[in-house]
């Protein structure tokens, strides 16, 4: 599998009021790309299934992200839909999807570096820790850690920002450190606007403390 494991990305934009935008008919159709992508990755169990449904929201995303020429917040999320269209894809594939997914996320950046409390360097940084990288793919771990630190930096208390810096850091082989994160964004208020999001990020965060704490016994 080119793309290590699935491309858990987090359901960022306008998760609360701070992250609304001045046109409100751009946040609905966002939003509505927002809870789909939720629904299929935490309540659509065949793989198969979600890849199908996958595609047909990336479609859907490019649209909105052609009404609205010139924002990030729909270019965020269909690099976050395609990101996870990569995961699911045949081997042959991955890799496309993944560079493609980077592509529409850097224009993203590009418009609006701060977007989602840092989403869009989230998103980046676990892309490039994902994929390998050279002579294979675009993988790079001095770019991810340095994405992936300036956006906790950002909203150092969030629910996304902590997990996918703990999943780094415990892939690095530094599961003490990654523990602290983990605790940390298991603090985060329970968003209750975006429920099927909390919850399914949260069973990550849960089944990611049992591999740390695991491999901390285990030293």
């Amino acid at each position: 599998m080119i793309v290590r494991y699935a491309l858990a990305f987090a359901a960022l934009a306008f998760a609360g009021a701070a992250n609304a935008s001045n046109n409100p008919a751009m946040d609905a159709a966002v939003r509505r790309i927002n809870d789909q992508w939720a629904h299929i990755r935490y309540q659509v169990a065949d793989r198969n299934e979600q890849y199908r449904q996958l595609d047909a929201l990336a479609g859907q995303a490019a649209q909105v992200s052609a009404r609205y020429p010139g924002r990030a917040e729909p270019l965020l999320w269909q690099g976050i839909v395609v990101s996870e269209e990569a995961a699911r894809a045949s081997v042959l594939k991955q890799l496309g999807f993944a560079r493609s997914a980077r592509d529409i996320l850097e224009r993203a950046q590009g418009i609006d570096p701060n977007i989602a409390d840092g989403g869009v360097k989230m998103s980046l940084g676990v892309l490039y820790y994902r994929v390998p990288g050279f002579p294979i793919g675009f993988g790079s771990t001095a770019k991810a850690r340095a994405l992936l630190e300036a956006a906790l930096k950002q909203d150092p208390n969030g629910l996304d920002n902590n997990f996918f810096y703990a999943d780094f850091l415990n892939d690095e082989g530094h599961p003490a450190q990654a523990k602290q994160y983990v605790l940390r964004g298991l603090q985060a208020p329970v968003n209750r606007d975006r429920p099927v999001w909390d919850a399914g990020r949260r069973a990550e965060m849960r089944a990611l403390l049992g591999k740390i704490n695991a491999k901390l016994k285990a030293a």
